[in-house]
Protein backbone atom coordinates (compact mmCIF):
# COMPACT_ATOMS: atom_id res chain seq x y z
CA UNK A 1 0.00 0.00 0.00
CA UNK A 2 1.33 3.68 -0.96
CA UNK A 3 1.39 6.78 1.01
CA UNK A 4 -1.54 8.02 -0.70
CA UNK A 5 -3.94 5.00 -0.21
CA UNK A 6 -2.64 5.06 3.55
CA UNK A 7 -3.97 8.72 3.95
CA UNK A 8 -6.77 8.06 2.44
CA UNK A 9 -7.86 4.96 4.50
CA UNK A 10 -7.28 7.58 7.58
CA UNK A 11 -9.55 10.19 5.92
CA UNK A 12 -12.19 7.66 5.49
CA UNK A 13 -11.82 6.52 9.20
CA UNK A 14 -13.14 9.85 10.28
CA UNK A 15 -16.44 9.75 8.26
CA UNK A 16 -19.25 9.05 10.94
CA UNK A 17 -22.61 7.37 9.90
CA UNK A 18 -24.93 9.76 8.65
CA UNK A 19 -22.40 12.30 7.48
CA UNK A 20 -22.82 14.87 3.93
CA UNK A 21 -19.24 14.29 2.51
CA UNK A 22 -17.52 16.53 0.29
CA UNK A 23 -15.24 14.68 -2.30
CA UNK A 24 -12.07 16.29 -3.79
CA UNK A 25 -10.58 15.45 -7.09
CA UNK A 26 -7.12 14.25 -8.11
CA UNK A 27 -5.31 10.37 -7.86
CA UNK A 28 -5.21 10.92 -3.52
CA UNK A 29 -8.64 11.99 -3.79
CA UNK A 30 -9.41 8.80 -5.72
CA UNK A 31 -8.68 6.32 -3.21
CA UNK A 32 -10.08 8.18 -0.66
CA UNK A 33 -13.35 7.77 -2.40
CA UNK A 34 -12.72 4.06 -3.13
CA UNK A 35 -11.83 3.61 0.84
CA UNK A 36 -15.32 5.28 2.03
CA UNK A 37 -17.55 2.92 -0.78
CA UNK A 38 -15.42 0.31 1.26
CA UNK A 39 -16.41 1.68 4.70
CA UNK A 40 -20.15 1.99 3.30
CA UNK A 41 -20.19 -1.34 1.96
CA UNK A 42 -18.43 -3.78 4.65
CA UNK A 43 -19.81 -1.65 7.37
CA UNK A 44 -23.32 -0.44 6.34
CA UNK A 45 -21.71 3.34 6.96
CA UNK A 46 -24.67 5.51 5.89
CA UNK A 47 -23.05 8.48 4.22
CA UNK A 48 -24.21 11.15 1.37
CA UNK A 49 -21.46 12.97 -0.84
CA UNK A 50 -21.28 15.86 -3.18
CA UNK A 51 -18.17 16.06 -5.52
CA UNK A 52 -16.28 18.80 -6.38
CA UNK A 53 -15.56 18.54 -9.92
CA UNK A 54 -16.99 16.07 -13.05
CA UNK A 55 -14.32 13.10 -12.67
CA UNK A 56 -15.15 12.67 -9.01
CA UNK A 57 -18.72 12.52 -9.63
CA UNK A 58 -17.96 9.73 -12.79
CA UNK A 59 -15.69 7.89 -9.88
CA UNK A 60 -18.18 7.76 -7.00
CA UNK A 61 -21.00 7.07 -9.23
CA UNK A 62 -18.47 4.05 -10.08
CA UNK A 63 -17.87 2.64 -6.62
CA UNK A 64 -21.82 3.37 -5.80
CA UNK A 65 -21.47 6.54 -3.32
CA UNK A 66 -24.74 7.87 -2.62
CA UNK A 67 -24.38 11.69 -3.92
CA UNK A 68 -26.88 14.96 -4.06
CA UNK A 69 -25.66 17.94 -6.64
CA UNK A 70 -23.94 20.90 -4.92
CA UNK A 71 -26.44 22.95 -5.86
CA UNK A 72 -28.78 21.25 -3.04
CA UNK A 73 -26.25 21.69 -0.38
CA UNK A 74 -25.57 24.55 1.64
CA UNK A 75 -22.92 22.98 4.36
CA UNK A 76 -20.88 19.90 4.43
CA UNK A 77 -19.97 17.58 7.58
CA UNK A 78 -16.21 16.92 6.21
CA UNK A 79 -14.66 17.66 3.02
CA UNK A 80 -11.40 15.91 1.86
CA UNK A 81 -9.64 16.59 -1.02
CA UNK A 82 -5.06 16.94 -2.03
CA UNK A 83 -2.96 19.76 -2.55
CA UNK A 84 -0.40 20.81 -4.59
CA UNK A 85 1.85 22.90 -1.64
CA UNK A 86 1.51 22.36 1.93
CA UNK A 87 3.33 25.39 4.00
CA UNK A 88 4.20 25.42 7.37
CA UNK A 89 0.41 27.14 8.61
CA UNK A 90 -1.00 24.92 6.47
CA UNK A 91 -2.05 27.02 3.86
CA UNK A 92 -2.42 25.29 0.41
CA UNK A 93 -2.16 25.70 -3.05
CA UNK A 94 -4.46 23.68 -4.76
CA UNK A 95 -5.72 23.88 -8.73
CA UNK A 96 -3.51 22.25 -11.19
CA UNK A 97 -6.71 20.72 -11.86
CA UNK A 98 -8.88 23.88 -12.23
CA UNK A 99 -11.53 23.17 -10.23
CA UNK A 100 -10.93 26.24 -7.83
CA UNK A 101 -14.11 27.71 -7.70
CA UNK A 102 -15.97 24.50 -6.78
CA UNK A 103 -12.98 23.05 -4.26
CA UNK A 104 -13.15 26.42 -2.34
CA UNK A 105 -16.51 26.65 -1.84
CA UNK A 106 -16.65 23.08 -0.34
CA UNK A 107 -13.53 23.84 1.75
CA UNK A 108 -15.58 26.91 2.83
CA UNK A 109 -18.72 25.49 3.79
CA UNK A 110 -17.65 22.66 5.45
CA UNK A 111 -17.40 22.05 9.51
CA UNK A 112 -13.88 19.95 8.85
CA UNK A 113 -11.38 19.90 6.24
CA UNK A 114 -8.82 17.05 5.44
CA UNK A 115 -6.11 17.64 3.22
CA UNK A 116 -4.37 14.31 2.11
CA UNK A 117 -0.47 14.26 0.70
CA UNK A 118 2.56 12.75 0.43
CA UNK A 119 5.65 14.24 2.12
CA UNK A 120 6.47 15.71 -1.34
CA UNK A 121 4.52 18.41 -1.16
CA UNK A 122 5.64 19.96 1.87
CA UNK A 123 7.06 23.08 1.02
CA UNK A 124 8.78 26.25 2.72
CA UNK A 125 6.04 28.89 0.96
CA UNK A 126 3.41 28.60 -0.77
CA UNK A 127 4.52 28.81 -4.74
CA UNK A 128 8.01 27.11 -3.93
CA UNK A 129 7.35 24.60 -7.06
CA UNK A 130 4.40 25.53 -8.93
CA UNK A 131 3.02 29.00 -10.36
CA UNK A 132 -0.33 30.28 -9.03
CA UNK A 133 -3.46 29.09 -10.70
CA UNK A 134 -5.45 32.06 -10.85
CA UNK A 135 -9.20 31.88 -12.76
CA UNK A 136 -9.67 35.03 -14.62
CA UNK A 137 -12.98 35.99 -16.58
CA UNK A 138 -11.94 35.05 -20.41
CA UNK A 139 -13.12 38.60 -21.95
CA UNK A 140 -10.85 40.77 -18.90
CA UNK A 141 -8.00 38.05 -18.80
CA UNK A 142 -5.89 40.84 -20.03
CA UNK A 143 -6.34 43.21 -17.51
CA UNK A 144 -6.20 41.16 -14.68
CA UNK A 145 -3.13 40.17 -15.76
CA UNK A 146 -1.63 43.48 -16.10
CA UNK A 147 -2.83 44.33 -12.62
CA UNK A 148 -0.76 41.30 -11.42
CA UNK A 149 2.10 42.27 -13.49
CA UNK A 150 2.10 45.73 -11.40
CA UNK A 151 2.09 43.45 -8.15
CA UNK A 152 5.09 42.12 -9.29
CA UNK A 153 3.43 38.73 -10.96
CA UNK A 154 4.86 36.69 -14.11
CA UNK A 155 3.14 34.31 -15.63
CA UNK A 156 0.92 33.49 -19.00
CA UNK A 157 -2.58 31.74 -19.93
CA UNK A 158 -2.35 27.49 -18.74
CA UNK A 159 -2.33 26.02 -21.97
CA UNK A 160 -4.72 22.99 -22.96
CA UNK A 161 -3.73 19.78 -22.92
CA UNK A 162 -3.69 19.80 -26.95
CA UNK A 163 -1.36 22.99 -26.73
CA UNK A 164 -3.78 24.58 -29.42
CA UNK A 165 -5.47 26.55 -27.33
CA UNK A 166 -6.05 28.23 -23.73
CA UNK A 167 -7.15 25.66 -20.47
CA UNK A 168 -10.82 26.09 -19.64
CA UNK A 169 -12.04 25.49 -16.32
CA UNK A 170 -15.40 23.98 -15.26
CA UNK A 171 -16.48 27.39 -14.40
CA UNK A 172 -15.61 28.71 -17.48
CA UNK A 173 -12.85 30.55 -16.66
CA UNK A 174 -9.48 30.79 -18.21
CA UNK A 175 -6.12 30.29 -15.96
CA UNK A 176 -3.15 32.17 -15.61
CA UNK A 177 -0.32 30.42 -13.85
CA UNK A 178 1.45 33.02 -12.39
CA UNK A 179 4.83 33.29 -10.19
CA UNK A 180 5.94 36.07 -7.55
CA UNK A 181 8.56 37.22 -5.51
CA UNK A 182 9.33 34.61 -2.99
CA UNK A 183 9.88 37.49 -0.21
CA UNK A 184 5.79 38.26 -1.03
CA UNK A 185 4.35 36.25 1.99
CA UNK A 186 0.70 33.97 1.00
CA UNK A 187 -1.28 36.53 3.26
CA UNK A 188 -0.65 39.35 0.92
CA UNK A 189 -0.68 38.06 -1.91
CA UNK A 190 -3.81 36.10 -0.99
CA UNK A 191 -5.58 39.33 -0.16
CA UNK A 192 -3.77 40.89 -3.60
CA UNK A 193 -5.46 38.26 -5.42
CA UNK A 194 -8.93 38.47 -3.74
CA UNK A 195 -9.19 42.22 -4.36
CA UNK A 196 -7.99 42.20 -8.06
CA UNK A 197 -11.11 42.48 -9.86
CA UNK A 198 -11.57 39.99 -13.11
CA UNK A 199 -9.94 36.89 -10.70
CA UNK A 200 -12.84 34.64 -10.52
CA UNK A 201 -10.51 32.64 -7.87
CA UNK A 202 -7.47 31.25 -7.03
CA UNK A 203 -5.41 28.70 -6.18
CA UNK A 204 -4.22 29.57 -2.20
CA UNK A 205 -6.16 28.25 0.80
CA UNK A 206 -5.75 29.76 3.57
CA UNK A 207 -7.17 29.29 6.80
CA UNK A 208 -9.49 26.39 5.56
CA UNK A 209 -7.38 23.15 6.15
CA UNK A 210 -8.77 21.54 9.65
CA UNK A 211 -6.32 18.97 9.29
CA UNK A 212 -3.24 17.60 6.94
CA UNK A 213 -2.34 13.76 6.78
CA UNK A 214 0.84 13.20 5.62
CA UNK A 215 2.26 10.07 4.22
CA UNK A 216 5.83 9.30 5.30
CA UNK A 217 7.44 5.91 4.48
CA UNK A 218 4.55 4.32 5.27
CA UNK A 219 3.62 5.98 7.49
CA UNK A 220 0.42 8.76 8.76
CA UNK A 221 1.14 11.89 10.45
CA UNK A 222 -1.56 14.44 11.44
CA UNK A 223 -1.37 17.86 11.75
CA UNK A 224 -4.55 19.66 13.27
CA UNK A 225 -5.09 23.19 13.21
CA UNK A 226 -4.76 24.57 16.41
Amino acid sequence: MNDKELVARQAARQVKDGMLVGLGTGSTANFFIEALARRKDDEGLRVTTVASSVVSTIKAQEVGLPMVALEQVTRLDLYVDGADEVSPDMTLLKGQGADLVREKLLANASDAFVVLVDKSKLVDRIGARFPIPIEVMPFAWRMVKRSIEATGGQGELRPNAGKDGFAVTAYGSLVLDMTFDPALDSQTLDDTLNGTPGVVEHGIFRGLASAVFIGVDGQVQERWAS
